[in-house]
């Protein structure tokens, strides 16, 4: 919950630039739910028709018209629009779907965007065994490679499970990881003992909110908002805090020329704009390890319960009623900077009743005098004091 906190890191973007829009197409044409395919029922997800549902052991020809319009249609007139701009682009690969796509595949490689796995069918992982997840993820590299020439060094599941993010990064060859909404930059994660970089991805600056209410309508209502996102962002980066912006977009959606025209708007646009850098996602994790290595920090929220208390007493000495109140406290990684830390402590303090105090300060802070009526906010200070210095000086340490 806590993330860079209130001061986040500058990314240094290649050439001083403000903010790093980066787009990516989602290609799923050929690997989504069909009876054809050995699935169950036909698939009900991100479409034009509305209200569609699963139909079990049947064929939806509508709906398998609408995805092959994506492969047939709409990806041409993508990569025309994109190459034609100069935007390099991270598509997300559903590994069936390529299979099914030598044309599409061959465009790709051609105009030299980077193919990250989306998985190997574009199906629903919530309620898929970890096993299997595990052996499906294993395919999805298999078949990748296969079909491109080279394993993904990205991948993005969607369509996940709560251990999809811990499954990839366990499998321990790829550079990031897009199954999270939670920042506007990148961030390390520590998996099963491994950094993993994060590259989060979106949910809202995407074309996939045409298919779904609330949503656009219409493609100026798109361009509108990727315009008011990209002039927030690109204001702090300008004001020294830049950061990245993730269009999300399928061949089937945007593919179609009433929703393309808002795009095509939005290329524009930032095309007149100087400090922009428009790369792959690929390109963002090589920047990012180089720039911004994971370091490992203060993490009182992998400690043991005897580590924190340790820690604590390092802290503030032997004041064992304050320290074993505050290891009882449920943490997490808000709690991993001097911010976190401290508000342990002061919880644990204002558990303790007000007689208990004069001795806690004895200890703690020989100067509080013990008559004065702010003795518990003088006793938080001190705590503060010690868990921010302690903080800093493992911050210039890392430095």
């Amino acid at each position: 919950m806590r993330g860079y906190g209130q001061h986040t890191p500058d990314p240094n973007w290649p050439g001083g630039a403000r903010i790093a829009v980066q787009f990516v197409l989602n290609y799923e044409e050929g690997g989504e739910n069909c009876i054809l395919h050995g699935d169950a029922a036909s698939e009900a997800f991100l479409s034009d028709i509305p209200g569609a549902a699963p139909w079990p052991g049947q064929r939806h020809w509508n709906m398998e018209s609408v995805y092959e319009y994506g492969a047939r249609a709409g990806f041409w007139r993508l990569h025309r629009l994109l190459t034609e701009a100069g935007i390099p682009v991270t598509v997300y690969g559903v590994a069936s779907a390529l299979a099914r796509s030598p044309e599409q595949v061959e465009a790709m490689q051609a105009a030299g965007w980077e193919i990250a796995s989306h998985g190997l069918k574009w199906v629903e992982h919530k309620d898929m065994p970890e096993a299997e997840e595990r052996a499906a993820i294993a395919q999805a590299i298999r078949l990748h490679t296969e079909v491109v020439g080279d394993r993904p060094r990205g991948w993005y599941t969607g369509r996940c499970s709560v251990n999809t993010l811990r499954l990839i990064a366990e499998e321990g060859g790829f550079d990031y990881i897009s199954d999270s909404y939670d920042d506007d930059l990148p961030h390390w994660r520590e998996v099963s003992g491994h950094s993993q970089l994060v590259i989060p991805y979106t949910l809202e600056a995407n074309d996939m909110r045409f298919a779904m209410a609330p949503g656009y309508a219409t493609g100026a209502q798109f361009f509108e908002y990727l315009k008011d996102s990209f002039d927030v962002l690109y204001a702090e980066g300008t004001a020294g805090a830049p950061k990245m912006m993730s269009i999300g977009l399928h061949c089937r959606l945007i593919g179609r020329p009433g929703k393309l025209a808002g795009l095509q708007r939005f290329i524009d646009y930032i095309a007149r704009v100087d400090h922009v850098w428009c790369p792959r996602r690929i390109d963002i994790a090589r920047h990012w390890a180089t720039h911004h290595p994971p370091a490992p920090g203060i993490r009182v929220s992998d400690m043991a319960d005897e580590a924190l208390a340790a820690f604590l007493q390092k802290l503030i000495g032997d004041i064992p009623e304050v320290i074993a109140r505050a290891v009882a406290l449920e943490r997490g990684p808000a709690h991993d900077c001097a911010d976190g830390v401290h508000s342990l402590l002061c919880r644990a303090l204002r558990q303790l009743p007000d007689s208990a105090l004069p001795s806690v300060a004895a200890r703690l802070d020989p100067q509080a005098a013990p008559s004065r009526p702010e003795l518990r906010q003088r006793i938080e200070a001190a705590c503060r004091a010690r868990v921010t210095a302690h903080f800093a000086e493992a911050d210039n340490a890392q430095a």
